[in-house]
């Protein structure tokens, strides 16, 4: 049984949709009108975000990816779904096509990428942890926040930002205290790529500076049937940067499969 909140619409092949850190399923607000006419999104609150419970053991992304099966098996999903990940929930897409891949019809990795932390990166979620611990959510939304949106978003849509701020200050510091171990500690996923047999479409904003285009070329030269979608004026978080491109592109994808 699935202790994971989710929000549903729209009816067809599931479409299952994973947030980025520190955000909730609410990141998806603007694909639901337009992907749910064709099919079933269903878009969880990963473990300690949202309103889903914390972690129920270690911090991983393994558990984050095997909640989300527990969902699909308390939905009573069984066919082969689409699974789309942004960011923390492309490493958590990863970790289920590495834990389950008979459960895939495709993938789409969103602005994420294969790597582990390096150790500096590591280093920097170790200093996010004590930061979150003494100082709860506004001191790492605030350090984040320049880092989630590309350069034009911060120019022209001041309403994205606000809107991204608010929902990330919702978050609890427990959950991103957990979600930062897992981030942290997450593994290398290279060695995944070649064995991933179903269709992937990448996308990533062209003005990401988290996970930029390089990281995304990486996956798709690795993954044998991807494909790649840079979309322009965009940074990490480019589904509500630039919502209708980003639809488009992925309703294109899933209607071809």
């Amino acid at each position: 049984m699935s202790n994971l909140h989710f929000q549903e619409a729209g009816q067809g092949t599931p479409l299952i949709l994973l947030h980025a850190f520190p955000l909730s399923s609410e990141l998806w607000r603007p694909q639901f009108e337009t992907l749910s006419n064709d099919f079933r999104v269903i878009a969880p609150d990963l473990p300690g975000f949202g309103n889903s419970p914390d972690f129920v053991e270690d911090a991983s992304v393994d558990h984050m990816a095997n909640s989300v099966m527990a969902l699909l098996q308390q939905l009573h999903i069984e066919e082969p779904i689409i699974l789309g990940g942004l960011s923390m929930g492309g490493y958590t897409a990863l970790a289920f096509a590495r834990l389950f891949p008979e459960s895939l019809r495709a993938l789409i990795l969103c602005d994420t990428r294969a790597e582990a932390d390096t150790e500096e990166g590591k280093a920097g979620r170790d200093k996010m942890i004590a930061l979150a611990q003494s100082q709860g959510a506004t001191p790492i939304v605030e350090q984040m926040l320049p880092k989630l949106l590309g350069e034009t978003s911060q120019k022209e849509r001041v309403n994205v930002m606000e809107s991204v701020r608010t929902l990330a200050l919702q978050q609890t510091p427990t959950g991103i205290v957990n979600a930062l171990r897992a981030l942290r500690d997450r593994p290398d996923s290279l060695d995944l790529l070649p064995q991933i047999n179903v269709p992937v479409l990448v996308v990533v904003g062209e003005e990401d500076t988290i996970t930029p285009v390089s990281m995304s070329q990486t996956l798709v030269d690795e993954i044998p049937n991807a494909r790649l979608e840079i979309i322009p004026k965009a940074g990490h978080l480019s589904n509500i940067e630039q919502p209708e491109v980003f639809n488009r592109i992925v309703c294109d994808f899933c209607r071809s499969l």
